[in-house]
């Protein structure tokens, strides 16, 4: 059965419009466990602009499920990480510049310094996923630095037309998702997953987890995210 981690940070960015309180992501992770999520991801961001620290601690006290943290490889964050203890980390890169994640962790150029980070997050009790490109030097890397999973940056995917363009993208996706599960990995994926591209990635195989966030925010505006996050999970079975 595949999982379905529910990323709220889009909840915290519609509240930070207006530095208030509501919408509460907290609020909204609760619904998503109401709705089937398999675990709740979030992605706490050196600049702050949408999950705040406060987020975070509440979720780590109240999330039953899996708690899937986002974070770049910076040691403000990585201590952090270290005190609260997610479920999982999942290192991705990040640009202060960029509107969202754009793009998988470039392990390869900087395997050291992530395989220190891997091993403090290991020593904390937690464990590692990376967000990458679907490149067979990335997750060989990967390997290199004791990451317990891999996330396929499945965006190239998600911005490819209907067709052969899709359909050979989806194979990028397979190649790169045999790779890993030959690797002992397990094998997540997400980024621009919607409710119309997201079955066939769901159908790789050894798929484990698929992290999903905008698409079910902007379904949960106009039906509730109870709803949104249960439609998600039935199409991904």
């Amino acid at each position: 059965m595949v999982e379905l981690g529910v990323n709220i940070d889009h909840v915290a960015t519609v509240r930070q419009a207006r530095r208030t309180n509501e919408p509460d992501p907290v609020w909204a992770a609760a619904l998503a466990e109401l709705g089937g999520a398999d675990g709740i991801t979030l992605h706490l961001r050196e600049d702050r602009r949408h999950i705040q620290d406060r987020d975070l601690r509440i979720l780590r006290d109240t999330v039953a499920v899996k708690l899937n943290l986002e974070m770049a490889c910076e040691a403000e964050v990585l201590e952090i990480a270290c005190r609260i203890k997610p479920d999982q980390a999942t290192l991705v890169p990040e640009r202060r510049e960029e509107v969202t994640t754009e793009g998988g962790l470039d392990v390869a150029a900087q395997v050291g310094r992530v395989a220190e980070v891997v091993e403090r997050l290991h020593e904390a009790g937690i464990a590692v996923s990376l967000f990458l490109d679907p490149d067979p030097r990335q997750i060989e890397a990967a390997v290199q630095v004791a990451a317990d999973a891999v996330e396929l940056h499945t965006g190239q995917y998600a911005l490819a037309k209907p067709g052969p363009e899709r359909q050979q993208q989806l194979g990028v996706l397979e190649s790169a998702g045999r790779q890993v599960f030959q690797a002992g990995l397990a094998l997540h994926a997400g980024h621009g997953l919607t409710y119309r591209n997201v079955v066939p990635v769901a159908r790789i195989d050894g798929m484990h987890e698929l992290n999903i966030g905008h698409s079910i925010v902007a379904r949960a505006i106009m039906v509730g995210f109870e709803r949104a996050v249960a439609e998600m999970k039935r199409l991904i079975a």
